[in-house]
């Protein structure tokens, strides 16, 4: 049985990953999840400098998820090339390394490091407010997403995997734009911007007023978006949205989605990612599916 895909020349041992954020770069999970068995581990996003993130209280548990307003804190390119590539050297996994930034030329800055370093793909979260244009996400102009994939792909040794934001009108602009500025693979859907109040205290729940919402709610949404986006564009997908468990990973590989990545299940269950794989085995035995990419866009 062949649960292997391929994403742009890059071949993972089967199709599940963790979503970036929600893992670290794997160390606190090695201790319950052996990483050798995922297709690969994506890292948590990486910018040009260390970024402090937003203020506190940054998390709120809401109805079927949570609300995260982190606000990609992370160490910068330097500790992370230091500390966390040599890490997940140590096993047999893909390594796909988040990158953000507030502008252009931060996201060249740490794509131009990395091409020196063993890592084999980067997601870039075009997510990320540009600051050049009044704190809009690139993610969501298309003419931005175009000049951002352009720009990171004149520049990078790697593939490049686009993370598209679902806070758009249509889903389908954005995965078109990012292919025409030539993305090797689309990622999607990054969280969905929500807001909880905390009515004893009359104040947000969390100190940014608004943060990402992510989850089991998010879903149907996530299925729906890949949905689109596989037939609206050539590009492999890696889809991703409130996956807990095998079935929910078939929806978008069925949907059409080559690999998939597990995120906000990871904090309450942090085996979900290898019982996934198993579920994922299981299904095929049971429907005698030889090669797990009869199953990819299945559903038409």
């Amino acid at each position: 049985m062949n649960m292997s895909v391929n994403i742009a020349g890059v071949e993972f041992k089967n199709p599940v990953m963790e979503a970036s954020g929600t893992f670290g770069s794997g160390m606190e999970y090695s201790e319950f999840v052996d990483l050798n068995r995922l297709g690969a581990v994506v890292t948590k996003g990486v910018a040009n400098v260390p970024w402090p993130g937003n203020p506190t209280p940054r998390i709120a548990e809401t109805y079927g998820g949570m609300i995260n307003a982190i606000g990609l804190q992370n160490p910068g390119i330097d500790v992370f090339a230091k500390r966390d590539i040599p890490f997940l050297k140590k096993y047999d996994t893909k390594i796909i390394v988040n990158v953000c930034g507030r502008s252009t030329e931060d996201y060249i800055e740490v794509v131009e490091r990395l091409g020196e370093e063993p890592v084999d793909m980067l997601e870039i979260n075009i997510s990320c407010p540009n600051v050049k244009e009044g704190g809009i996400a690139f993610g969501q102009d298309p003419k931005a997403v175009e000049a951002i994939t352009k720009a990171v792909k004149a520049h990078a040794k790697q593939p490049i995997i686009m993370k598209l934001s679902p806070n758009v009108t249509d889903i389908t602009v954005m995965a078109k734009a990012a292919e025409a500025g030539g993305a090797d693979a689309i990622s999607l859907i990054n969280t969905i911007t929500g807001m909880k109040i905390d009515v004893e205290r009359r104040t947000f729940a969390v100190a940014n007023k608004t943060g990402g919402l992510s989850g089991p709610a998010i879903k149907p949404v996530a299925v729906r978006m890949v949905y689109q986006a596989a037939n609206a564009v050539k590009l492999p997908i890696i889809g991703m949205g409130g996956i807990a468990n095998a079935a929910d990973a078939l929806e978008f590989i069925l949907a059409g989605a080559t690999a998939v990545a597990i995120g906000t299940a990871n904090f309450h269950n942090p085996y979900a990612t290898v019982e996934t794989v198993d579920g994922i085995r299981a299904y095929m035995e049971r429907h005698g599916i030889e090669d797990i990419k009869e199953l990819i866009g299945a559903v038409k």
